[in-house]
């Protein structure tokens, strides 16, 4: 498994249910945020550029759960590149809780596929993955260029 992009997050009461656990749709949520903060503190050029015309849709999310979560729980989201295509880009997350104590464990997984775009909203078209953002994602790479 390759490096990883971090971002640290502590669950809050309004990301919980009745219940006390933390509600599902917030895992994507997370991972859009992830993704937000690295372009902010790795890849400032895109997002420049996405004041422009570029444009990251998401295709794709996923996630599968393998332990629940609640209110104060500290919480790791770990970003990799799976996948960069031309126009295309496939990213992984881990979420992992971290322990007091200094444990780790995987408590969720997803997944997150986003195409780049060009041109006004009504004509975008597929564009090539812009060279600063493939010079980000270098250090993160899980597995070789397609």
């Amino acid at each position: 498994m390759g490096a990883y992009f971090e971002y640290l997050h502590t669950v809050g009461f309004e990301e919980t249910n009745l219940v006390g656990n933390v509600y599902y749709v917030n895992y994507l949520r997370w991972q859009g945020r992830c993704r937000e903060m690295f372009l902010k503190t790795r890849a400032p050029e895109v997002l420049a550029d996405l004041q422009q015309d570029l444009k990251l849709f998401t295709l794709k999310v996923d996630c599968e759960f393998f332990a629940e979560i609640t209110a104060f729980d500290e919480l790791s989201i770990r970003m990799r590149l799976v996948e960069l295509g031309q126009t295309q880009i496939q990213f992984a997350f881990d979420y992992v809780r971290l322990d007091p104590d200094g444990t780790e464990a995987l408590i969720a997984r997803g997944s997150q596929r986003v195409a780049c775009m060009r041109g006004p909203n009504t004509r975008t078209e597929p564009a090539r993955v812009p060279d600063a953002l493939v010079r980000a994602l270098a250090p993160y790479t899980e597995m070789a260029q397609v």
